[in-house]
C-alpha cells in the first residue's frame, strides 16, 4: 500500500500487483488508478474483476473463453492484457517456433470477444537482469518475437492501447525497449543493478 501510493504521488499512470487479493487490499485502501493482476484469476471472481475495476492478464484462449463466458453472464465487459510467452516458460500465450500461428490465432479470438476490453499486451524477459553476450541475446530475441507477434496481431486488425515488456532488467538495460508502459518490480526496491 505504501509503494502504490508513493507511485501515485509520482504520478504513475498503472500499478501492477501479482493477485485479486493485492488488488483489492488497494481498492479498500483508496487506491483509485487501474490496477493490472499478473497472477491468474478463477472466472468465478469475474464479478470482483468488474466491481473493483481491475485489469485481468489473459494466459491462454481457454482463460479467456471462460472471462468472457464470466463478464457476460454479469452483463459487464473484462478490462485484460494478452500476455505472450515469448521464452519465460511460465505463462502466456505460446508463439515460439511452431506455436507462432496458432498462438497468433488464439490472441485474435480472444480480441474479439464481445465481453472483454483487451487494451494491452505483454510479456515477461527471463534474463534481461543477468549479464553476458548470451543473455543479451536471448533477452534481444524475447523482444524480437514479442514484436513480431504484436505486428501479426496487428495485421488482423487487432491494436492494443499498451504494449509492456520491461521488468526491472529491462528499465535498466534495455531503454529502447520501454514501450508503452514498464513494469519495475524489484527494482522499486533499491534491489538490482541501477537501483538508486
Amino acid at each position: 500500500l505504501q509503494t502504490a501510493r508513493t507511485l501515485e504521488n509520482l504520478g504513475a499512470a498503472y500499478l501492477a500487483v501479482s493477485s485479486l487479493d493485492e488488488g483489492r487490499e488497494l481498492r479498500h485502501n483508496g487506491i483509485a488508478m487501474p490496477i493490472l493482476i499478473l497472477g491468474h484469476t478463477p472466472e468465478e471472481y469475474v464479478p470482483q474483476l468488474l466491481e473493483y475495476n481491475m485489469t485481468q492478464a489473459i494466459t491462454c484462449e481457454a482463460k479467456a473463453v471462460a472471462y468472457n463466458e464470466a463478464a457476460a453472464a454479469c452483463g459487464g465487459v473484462l478490462r485484460c492484457h494478452i500476455k505472450v510467452d515469448t521464452g519465460m516458460s511460465r505463462l502466456g500465450f505460446l508463439c515460439a517456433g511452431r506455436h507462432f500461428d496458432e498462438g497468433v490465432a488464439g490472441a485474435a479470438r480472444a480480441c474479439r470477444m464481445p465481453h472483454l476490453d483487451v487494451e494491452g499486451i505483454f510479456n515477461h524477459f527471463a534474463v534481461s537482469d543477468e549479464p553476458g553476450q548470451e543473455n543479451e541475446n536471448f533477452t534481444r530475441q524475447q523482444f524480437d518475437l514479442f514484436c513480431r507477434f504484436v505486428a501479426a496481431l496487428e495485421g488482423q486488425g487487432c491494436t492494443f492501447r499498451l504494449r509492456h515488456c520491461a521488468n526491472s532488467g529491462a528499465v535498466v538495460h534495455y531503454p529502447e525497449m520501454k514501450l508503452d508502459m514498464v513494469r519495475p518490480g524489484i527494482l522499486l526496491y533499491g534491489c538490482g543493478e541501477g537501483a538508486e
